[in-house]
C-alpha cells in the first residue's frame, strides 16, 4: 500500500465515498502538497491529515469496504495521532457525515468527542444534505 499512486489512492477514496465528494488524484496531490499535509496508508486503506501551528486536522480517512472493521482504520488514526503529534501538534479536529455511524463509532473509540455541528455540510448527489459533526481531540 505504501507504494499507492495517487491515482490509486483516489480510487480508493471513490470506493468509500460518495458525500463527500470523493478526492480526484488531482487533488489528492494538491493537498499532499500543502504546507505540514502528510499521508498514512496501510493495506487496504489511507488517511491524509495535516498539521500547523500547533493543531492537526484529519482531512480524509478511506477503507476497502470489504476490508472495514479488521482494524485499518483504527491503525489509521493511530498512525494520524503519532504523525500529528511528531509535528508538534497538542490537539486535532476533523468534520464526520453525521449519518456516517461507522466513522463516528470508530472515532468515538479512538478518543474523539464531539465540538461542533455544520449544517447542511455535505451534498450528496440526489440526496437532502447531511449535517457534518466537527470532532475534536487533545493529543497532549
Amino acid at each position: 500500500m505504501a507504494s499507492m499512486t495517487q491515482e490509486d489512492l483516489a480510487r480508493l477514496h471513490a470506493a468509500c465515498f460518495i458525500a463527500p465528494p470523493p478526492w480526484s488524484a488531482e487533488e489528492i496531490a494538491a493537498t499532499l502538497a500543502q504546507p505540514g499535509a502528510f499521508l498514512e496508508t496501510r493495506p487496504h486503506g489511507f488517511l491524509i491529515g495535516r498539521a500547523v501551528a500547533g493543531e492537526a486536522e484529519l482531512l480524509t480517512l478511506a477503507v476497502a469496504p470489504a476490508a472495514r472493521r479488521q482494524g485499518t482504520g483504527r491503525a489509521l488514526v493511530d498512525a494520524f495521532d503519532d504523525a500529528a503529534r511528531a509535528r508538534g501538534a497538542t490537539e486535532a479536529f476533523l468534520e464526520v457525515a453525521a449519518d456516517n455511524l461507522g466513522a463516528r463509532a470508530l472515532y468515538a473509540a479512538t478518543g474523539w468527542a464531539e465540538a461542533g455541528l455544520r449544517r447542511g455540510y455535505y451534498h450528496p448527489p440526489g440526496a437532502p444534505s447531511v449535517d457534518a459533526l466537527v470532532l475534536r481531540k487533545p493529543l497532549s
